[in-house]
């Protein structure tokens, strides 16, 4: 009796382990989508013209959330906007989300961003969407958006997800929904060039006002989330490559991981093309990073550069990427109500007019641009073989 209740028993084991080969498990990090291997990367990069753009907000817009909720979203500028920029040649913007919008509405949501990429599509601009954003103010709030502060760079952009979620590891899980669902929406959509996961991870607001209300310690809850992300948006394994781009640090170190900042070696390890910003005067600088960067033997991809009160301007640096056919994206396009034409110093020292150098971007609400010479080599370089 014993003998046969044992096979009764080892029978009844064995069915279960068979039946449990058909439950559903979470994937683990092995079986979701791989980073990208160096050949893909370059497959992909080499299909593409030399990538030309700019960080795009339209001018109507104070920020990210400004730009997409409903009640304020404007295609008839976004439109218009477009088409300038088209008409200098340009071929790729990076714009920026938000998570808050995809809680307040995502269905509306979604479809506000089909719109946008209609009419980008349209004018043959291919996007790159920003997930998360670690600069500017860390309490982003939903509905109606402050006006300008007068003559202050930046004064309304605000941080995603914010210093609420961010600070708090056991809410990032809230952010999954929002990032796994855009992903999935567009993962397989041409319009779609590529995701920047997170802006500037870690980029702690010094702003007066701003700074009291940052999480502590930030890059541990910065590299935490980063992770989560990049784990989520591989899980999502779209037909795009994923990017986050590395903004700081030594540039004699930016070729060495060991000696990188944990957020940025993280970020350049985990990432199927390099990204990165390029603020420096100095073209010398510039032309270090890339030389840094070429280690990785990844296509290179400058996703902010122009602050011409330090030198760096399109006459200086778009020369440099096109020779090392780095992708070149610059901060702004059509000055409003960012104010980015005023330096990042507007914070600290007062401004009561229009600066005599702008810091970003090139046309002026009308269309007209802040620098005809300037706008005519923009044309030219992006034109020419």
């Amino acid at each position: 009796m014993r003998r046969i209740l044992l096979i009764v028993f080892a029978f009844i084991v064995a069915s279960c382990v068979e039946k449990r080969k058909d439950v559903p498990t979470e994937k683990t990090a092995e079986e979701i989508g791989l980073r990208w291997s160096e050949q893909k990367a370059w497959d992909w990069y080499n299909e593409q013209p030399w990538l030309v753009g700019t960080n795009f907000n339209p001018s109507t817009a104070i920020n990210q959330l400004e730009f997409w909720q409903a009640d304020t979203f404007d295609p008839q500028t976004i439109e218009r906007e477009l088409k300038w920029s088209a008409d200098l040649g340009m071929n790729l913007h990076r714009v920026y989300l938000h998570n808050l919008l995809w809680k307040q509405d995502s269905v509306g949501f979604l479809n506000r961003l089909e719109d946008y990429l209609k009419i980008s599509n349209k004018y043959g601009i291919k996007t790159m969407f920003v997930l998360l954003d670690d600069v500017w103010h860390p309490v982003p709030k939903l509905g109606k958006q402050p006006e300008p502060v007068p003559h202050v760079h930046n004064s309304g952009w605000v941080q995603a997800p914010g210093a609420e979620i961010l600070g708090d590891t056991t809410r990032h899980d809230e952010l999954k929904g929002y990032v796994k669902g855009v992903l999935d929406r567009f993962k397989s959509d041409d319009r779609v060039l590529l995701w920047d996961v997170y802006n500037e991870p870690d980029n702690v607001a010094g702003q007066p006002g701003r700074k009291e209300l940052e999480v502590l310690n930030k890059q541990e809850y910065s590299l935490a989330l980063l992770k989560k992300v990049m784990h989520w948006s591989r899980s999502v394994n779209p037909s795009q490559p994923l990017t986050s781009g590395i903004w700081r640090g030594t540039i004699d170190h930016w070729g060495t991981p060991d000696s990188l900042p944990t957020v940025d070696r993280y970020m350049i390890e985990n990432s199927d093309v390099i990204s990165f910003h390029a603020y420096d005067g100095d073209t010398l600088d510039v032309k270090r990073k890339i030389q840094e960067l070429k280690k990785y033997k990844r296509p290179l991809l400058c996703t902010e550069y122009i602050a011409r009160g330090v030198g760096n301007t399109f006459q200086a640096v778009m020369p440099i990427f096109k020779a090392n056919n780095i992708a070149a994206i610059n901060w702004g396009f059509v000055s409003g109500k960012t104010n980015t034409i005023y330096p990042w110093i507007s914070w600290d020292m007062r401004f009561t007019d229009e600066p005599e150098i702008w810091h970003h971007d090139i046309l002026r609400e009308d269309g007209t641009p802040y620098k005809q010479n300037e706008v005519d080599f923009i044309r030219e370089i992006i034109t020419s073989e």
